[in-house]
């Protein structure tokens, strides 16, 4: 007997054998693999409503229904949007629904120029519970463990350039049934010298039907390599983010700012702030200079490992850290909902990047304000209106330090672990209240919770040597 089961989303297909089985009688396999493709032609892709309330959102914006719209027809499609815009899950909804529950292997390739980016872009698709399998590949992951996500073929594959390319000259996964590519961020792509990678990849997928070609900047070439035909352009990138974007200029009396940007942030108090400057030794030299005069924050850059990278995030988002000192590398493709101070440093070199700074807040229709710290001898570019100055109190009082400390567990999705694991743990094991205890994020092989920081050492002591599930798991400190 053939019985189908739904868990999660996902068919399970269970054969039971009546005791007048007889092998002789099922040697026809493929008949049993068309009743199961059968039957999982009739369940249907979930809704675009149930969907938008996995995620809180009533409607799809503008730039959503358009994005449906037209790559649904196969077009090949210009994504113009600014950042926070839901650009993601813009593209995310119509290839949905042309995916195929009849088609063994994957159906759809999404590139994007960095690890966050992808990883954000895994984390969106899986939240909306479609019931097709996704794989993530980006450099700095266990290769090995890449191939072997993809002994069960995928639907999807969300990757950056140089690992997927890698993996097609392994043949980790087939090409033939890929009638979808998507170039997320592509611009940035080509900043980064992704050029001749995705080239190659282009190369490798002859069966496209559609291109969906995604920026948050309007001055944008599109290679030839992509082969785009017929191009439909859905341009939603306006002046509208600054009507909700406030901007001050603070003087700097000396070239050194170090000092300027202390009173700068003593002034914004303990919100979640970006500063900006343009070199990776100047993040990691503000950094130390700030926690010198008793600030603490965080730096972000591409010289990190991917772990401190992702840490360093993790902290930023659940309030363990109110600062946060980057390079432009977080200008974009970073989950950094709650930003509402961005100070640049070092003004950018161009118009974009000031752009996709500024993008990092006034978010959708929140509010914000941007910050230029600058000396006397510096000019700002044309692109730049001069902004109202903002006068700093001469000695204000420190930011307040962060309510939140940052724990991580030595396990996670992989390890059959999950946020109501977490939770049920440390509040039973670890006598924690349940407002004593933050954002929770599961990873594969790692878990990350915000704790009140009074309550952290004595959480450590309780858990201990104790087990969660049945296994014991490392439980310590994130720096």
């Amino acid at each position: 007997m053939l019985c189908f089961k739904a868990r999660k989303g996902i068919i399970q297909c269970r054969f039971f054998m009546p005791k007048w089985y007889n092998s002789r009688l099922f040697e026809n396999i493929p008949i049993i693999t068309f009743l199961l493709s059968a039957y999982l032609c009739t369940m249907p892709h979930p809704s675009t409503s149930h969907i938008l309330s996995l995620f809180g959102i009533a409607a799809l914006n503008d730039m959503q229904q358009a994005a449906q719209k037209a790559i649904i027809k196969e077009h090949d499609v210009l994504l113009l949007a600014p950042t926070g815009s839901g650009k993601t899950l813009g593209f995310l909804l119509p290839i949905l629904q042309t995916l195929k529950t009849t088609v063994d292997g994957p159906q759809c390739l999404i590139l994007l120029p960095s690890r966050e980016l992808a990883l954000q872009t895994e984390q969106v698709w899986k939240k909306m519970a479609t019931g097709f399998s996704s794989v993530l590949c980006y450099g700095g992951h266990l290769l090995q463990s890449e191939i072997n996500n993809f002994t069960a073929p995928p639907t999807l594959i969300i990757g950056t350039p140089g690992r997927v390319m890698d993996h097609l000259v392994r043949g980790s996964f087939r090409v033939d049934n890929i009638k979808t590519l998507v170039l997320d961020e592509f611009d940035k792509s080509l900043t980064l010298g992704f050029s001749d990678e995705m080239s190659f990849i282009i190369g490798k997928l002859p069966h496209l039907r559609r291109r969906v070609l995604v920026s948050a900047t309007t001055a944008v070439e599109i290679p030839e390599f992509t082969r785009v035909q017929k191009l439909i352009t859905l341009d939603f990138i306006s002046d509208a983010t600054y009507d909700r974007l406030d901007m001050k200029l603070v003087m700097s009396p000396i070239k050194d700012k170090v000092d300027t940007l202390f009173q700068l942030l003593s002034y914004i108090g303990g919100e979640p702030t970006l500063v900006f400057c343009n070199h990776r030794e100047a993040a990691a030299r503000i950094h130390t200079l700030l926690k010198e005069q008793g600030v603490m924050t965080a730096f972000f850059h591409g010289g990190l490992e991917q772990k401190q990278r992702e840490q360093t995030l993790i902290r930023f988002r659940n309030g363990s850290v109110h600062f946060l000192i980057a390079t432009d590398l977080a200008a974009r493709g970073l989950d950094m909902p709650d930003v509402r101070h961005i100070v640049h440093y070092h003004l950018p070199g161009t118009n974009e990047e000031f752009i996709h700074r500024n993008g990092r807040t006034a978010r959708v229709n929140d509010t914000g304000t941007a910050y230029l710290i600058l000396h006397k001898e510096e000019v700002l570019p044309a692109w730049i209106k001069a902004p109202a100055l903002l006068e700093l109190p001469v000695a204000p009082p420190l930011p307040p330090a962060p309510e939140w400390k940052t724990i991580y567990i030595s396990g996670g999705k992989k390890d059959k672990l999950n946020k109501t694991d977490i939770v049920g743990f440390f509040i039973q094991t670890g006598k924690l209240n349940i407002d004593e205890l933050g954002m929770i994020e599961v990873k594969d092989h790692l878990s990350y919770a915000a704790v009140k920081k009074n309550k952290v050492n004595a959480l450590l002591d309780a858990v201990r040597n104790k087990k969660m599930k049945g296994e014991k798991y490392k439980i310590a400190f994130a720096r």
